[in-house]
C-alpha cells in the first residue's frame, strides 16, 4: 500500500478520557509505522506537555505544537522549523482586556518558556507548568512578558467567555486568532491570525513526498477543523464537535471506544493486535 501521513490530534482524539493512549492504539500505530507509513502529533499543547507521548510511541517525525505556531522536530535540530508569534504589543493589549474584564489566570509561551500571570494554586495551573526546564516567570504579564510570545493562554471565568472571545474579535480580529479548548480544560488559545495544524501537516508531508490525498487526520474541535478540511482523509471522532464532523470525510469511534485504531486498522488494512491482559 502507497505511504500514508497519519496526523494525530491529542486530547480528545488519540488520548482517552483519562488522557492515555491506550494499548491498542500504541500498537496499531506501530504496526502502521511498521507498514512504511509516516505517524505524526498535531496538537494545541506545547512540545513540553505533549513530548511524553511522542517518547511513548517513539516518533521520529516532526510535530506541530501550538495549533501552528511552532512546527519543529525534537530529533533533528538541523529540521527547519516555522516558529509564527504574535506581536508582543498585541500580546499586552490582550492582557489589558483580560485585566478588564476579569479572568481566573494568564499565561504566555515562548516555545517552551513560561510567563504565568498569577501563582493560583487551580489544577489548570499544574497543567500549565507540567514538563518545565526552567521554573517559569510568575508575575502580572503586562510587567514580566519582554518578547513576542508563541502563544497565550487565557483560563477565563466560565460566565465570561463569550464577552472575552467578542472583544478578541472586535479588536484583534485581523491579527490574532483564537480557539476554546474542550473538556476538562476550558481555555482560550490565542495565536498569531492565520495559523493553524493544516500549515504543519501540510510541510511535514511535502518533506516525506506524500501527496495531500495520502493525509489521514484526526480531530475532535474546532482547532482541527482547517486540518481535517486539508487532509485527503479527515476524520473526526465520535466525540467531536458537530461543525467538524460534517466537514470530515469520515467519522470514527470516540476517543475511549480506541477510535483512531478502529479506523486506522479498517483504512489501512492493519490487523488488530491481540492484547494480553496485565
Amino acid at each position: 500500500m502507497d505511504k500514508h501521513l497519519i496526523a494525530l490530534d491529542l486530547d480528545g482524539t488519540l488520548l482517552n478520557d483519562k488522557k492515555i493512549v491506550t494499548q491498542r492504539t500504541v500498537q496499531t500505530l506501530n504496526a502502521a509505522r511498521e507498514a512504511g507509513h509516516v505517524v505524526m502529533i498535531a496538537t494545541g499543547r506545547p512540545f513540553r506537555v505533549s513530548k511524553q507521548y511522542y517518547s511513548q510511541l517513539k516518533l521520529d517525525t516532526p510535530i506541530v505544537n501550538m495549533n501552528g505556531a511552532l512546527v519543529h522536530h525534537p530529533r533533528n535540530q538541523s529540521w527547519d522549523p516555522i516558529h509564527s508569534p504574535l506581536p508582543r504589543n498585541v500580546a499586552h493589549d490582550i492582557f489589558e482586556t483580560c485585566y478588564n474584564v476579569g479572568v481566573q489566570n494568564i499565561m504566555a509561551e515562548i516555545r517552551d518558556e513560561v510567563f504565568l500571570d498569577q501563582n493560583d494554586e487551580h489544577s489548570l495551573t499544574d497543567f500549565f507548568l507540567e514538563g518545565l526546564d526552567k521554573p517559569a516567570t510568575i508575575g502580572r504579564l503586562k510587567d514580566t512578558l519582554d518578547r513576542d510570545p508563541s502563544s497565550i493562554l487565557i483560563h477565563p471565568f466560565d460566565d465570561r467567555v463569550g464577552q472575552i472571545r467578542d472583544t478578541l474579535d472586535q479588536q484583534h480580529s485581523s491579527i490574532v486568532e483564537h480557539r476554546k479548548w474542550g473538556a476538562p480544560f476550558h481555555v482560550i488559545e490565542i495565536v498569531r491570525s492565520g495559523l493553524h495544524k493544516a500549515i504543519g501537516v501540510q510541510k511535514i508531508a511535502e518533506e516525506y513526498g506524500i501527496p495531500q490525498d495520502r493525509v489521514i487526520a484526526f480531530g475532535d474541535e474546532d482547532n482541527d477543523l482547517e486540518m481535517i478540511e486539508f487532509a485527503g482523509v479527515g476524520v473526526a471522532m465520535n466525540n467531536g464537535i458537530d461543525e467538524l464532523k460534517t466537514l470530515a470525510n469520515e467519522t470514527t469511534l470516540t476517543n475511549h471506544e480506541d477510535g483512531v485504531a478502529h479506523f486506522i486498522e479498517q483504512y489501512l488494512n492493519i490487523s488488530a493486535p491481540i492484547l494480553t491482559e496485565k
